[in-house]
């Protein structure tokens, strides 16, 4: 069992790169709202890296394919990986929406669901 987060965006300079620029010009029309509220223009936001060190894998989009092929799920998403290849949406493209009045809350409120998702999987077991 593991918690799977599957950003909706490339690994790498260029993938990087082009993700800040588009998240800075055009932020309402950004397709990774994982992304959004997760990373800043230089990497990862501090609290949410110190909060996925204490959870098990992320992915980029290309790395997620790689490892598991196509899975039929609007991205970016959480998942819960309960069996090898078996994946439950525990946050939902729709709740990942990008909203720039609110970044900050997002990450807040992200971190919070996904807690709330791994103790009731968790508990569940």
């Amino acid at each position: 069992m593991r918690l799977v987060l599957v950003y909706n965006a490339d690994a790498g300079v260029f993938g990087a790169v082009a993700d800040s620029v588009h998240k800075l010009l055009a932020p309402e029309t950004y397709a990774c709202g994982l992304c959004y509220y997760t990373h800043g223009a230089f990497g990862m936001k501090r609290p949410f890296k110190d909060f996925l060190e204490r959870l098990p894998v992320a992915y980029h989009l290309n790395a997620f394919r790689r490892q598991h092929g196509d899975v039929e799920v609007a991205l970016p998403a959480v998942l819960w990986e309960a069996r090898a290849g078996t994946f439950e949406v525990v946050v939902p493209a729709e709740a990942l929406a990008v909203d720039p009045a609110a970044e900050e809350a997002g990450m807040e409120v992200l971190m919070g669901r996904i807690e709330a998702a791994v103790r009731e999987r968790l508990g569940a077991a």
